[in-house]
């Protein structure tokens, strides 16, 4: 059996790696991605993250660190979900948008939309 490595550009260099089977997305063999799950072919999921359910990953957006993304959750344009982050239900987290520990990042753009559990976070 061959290996596939990517460079994730986290700093580790090239890891054992796939293409999801669901959108052809970056998924390093660390992380869990199901298959009912979506990572569009610019995304990435890394480190021991999780994206399950019928939660999407789209753009170039990442998801990364000990992340879970699941539900119905949305993640894309250039979003950054990491950490402990937990986003899920019908959130939606979109364009520089960054989310750590279930929360949008202290220097989070006014211009960029987090949508958690009803509530606009970062609105314009």
């Amino acid at each position: 059996m061959t290996n596939t490595y990517f460079d994730f550009e986290d700093g580790n260099g090239p890891v054992p790696a796939h293409k999801h089977s669901n959108g052809g997305g970056w998924v390093a063999d660390t992380a869990t991605v199901t298959d009912t799950a979506y990572v569009g072919p610019d995304a990435k999921v890394f480190g021991k993250a999780k994206v399950y359910d019928n939660a999407w990953v789209s753009g170039d957006a990442w998801v990364y660190g000990d992340a879970w993304v699941y539900g119905d959750a949305w993640v894309y344009g250039d979003a950054r979900v990491y950490g402990d982050a937990r986003v899920y239900g019908d959130a939606w987290v979109t364009g520089n948008a960054k989310v750590d520990k279930d929360k949008p990042s202290e220097e989070q753009p006014e211009k960029d939309r987090i949508f958690i559990n009803g509530k606009w976070y970062a609105e314009e």
